[in-house]
């Protein structure tokens, strides 16, 4: 399958999570309340206008598309759960934003660094399940010729999200915070 295919099924794996995240109502928020004081600790760690943030958000970005991709070959499932939860947080969080602020406070919070971590996101999360399933084909039809040049292919586009991911975090970083304060 052409790597557009699996572009399309990320993209398509993503927006269910957004609807999901758009469904769930917003009172289920308390049940989360210890997940919500967790990211309230992370947000005392990473200050704005900070080197370190730059760093801490660029490492935990790559370190989960690398968990993701390495995991790929069992069935699949660390790309998938990754672009379903990430579409359903982002929607969910955005849900709440809107009530709480406004659409223009979401989007000056989101777009800046957006335009390049959802790009980052799906492009990665495509290439972790062109291999991953190639590597399950190489494995249960015995086709391992075609695993090392899957691999090389899925690498190259692997490289292009992770490379997307670090104007993100700068601008994460340096831009958003300008723009939502």
């Amino acid at each position: 399958m052409s790597y557009k295919r699996w572009s399309f099924i990320a993209i398509l794996l993503f927006s269910i999570g957004l609807a999901i995240g758009l469904a769930t109502p917003l009172s289920i928020a308390g049940l989360m309340s210890e997940e919500i004081a967790a990211l309230e600790e992370l947000s005392r760690i990473l200050v704005p206008f900070s080197f370190l943030t730059v760093i801490l958000i660029f490492i935990k970005n790559v370190s989960a598309l690398v968990v993701s991709f390495v995991l790929s070959p069992i069935l699949c499932l660390a790309p998938i759960l990754s672009l379903t939860v990430n579409g359903w947080l982002l929607a969910f969080v955005s849900s709440a934003v809107v009530q709480e602020e406004s659409l223009g406070f979401l989007l000056a919070g989101l777009l800046p660094h957006g335009i390049f971590e959802i790009p980052a996101l799906i492009i990665g999360q495509a290439a972790a399940l062109s291999f991953g399933t190639m590597a399950m084909l190489a494995l249960f039809r015995r086709r391992r010729s075609l695993l090392l040049p899957s691999l090389k292919q899925n690498l190259r586009y692997f490289l292009v999200a992770l490379a997307l991911l670090l104007p993100a975090a700068i601008i994460e970083t340096y831009v958003t915070p300008l723009l939502i304060t």
